[in-house]
């Protein structure tokens, strides 16, 4: 499996939400729904405060729970990757994805009824580009590329610096990673 990761350095991030702007422009998300979106998280106890800004999403996994969930096969993986996608020729919109998905990723496209999610703008990657979020940020918080290569930006940036991923104790194992 050719795993692709995105890396995201909470430093960095200054909760501007560019990234949010782009992915709406850039895969046509209906007014009012996101595919990606800016949490602000404040860790620590009082006095010992700290916040952090991280933009969320599909965390496009290595065991998606939400593709094993799909009844009619509309989840799935892409060309052989990580990515996950979903054909909305054939799905249903009954929400079992949206039940099966840890980090409520997914959405209800109306009127169509359909259910849409980041993919990591699958459309760019084919073409050898960043995620439109990624191209966009202007503070250059967000890294993409391939996870097991290890001269990519991401690996090396995973080898040096500490992280952590959201819910890793789902088992899905997220491949969205979160530097400190």
């Amino acid at each position: 499996m050719t795993r692709y990761a995105m890396v995201i350095d909470t430093r960095t991030c200054i909760g501007c939400t560019d990234c949010v702007d782009a992915c709406r422009m850039e895969n046509d998300v209906p007014a009012g729904l996101c595919y990606d979106w800016v949490v602000e998280a404040t860790n620590g106890t009082y006095p010992d405060l700290s916040t952090e800004f991280r933009s969320e999403r599909c965390n496009h996994c290595a065991h998606p729970t939400c593709v094993e969930a799909c009844p009619t096969g509309a989840s799935q993986t892409w060309n052989g990757s990580n990515i996950v996608v979903v054909d909305a020729t054939i799905c249903t919109g009954c929400k079992a994805c949206i039940a099966a998905c840890p980090y409520d990723a997914r959405l209800i496209m109306m009127p169509d009824g359909y259910i849409g999610k980041c993919t990591f703008c699958v459309h760019r990657v084919a073409k050898g580009q960043d995620p439109a979020c990624v191209a966009v940020c202007p503070a250059r918080a967000m890294h993409f590329g391939l996870l097991d290569d290890p001269d990519s930006e991401v690996s090396r940036l995973l080898a040096t610096r500490e992280w952590y991923t959201l819910a890793p104790e789902t088992g899905n194992q997220p491949n969205v990673y979160y530097l400190r």
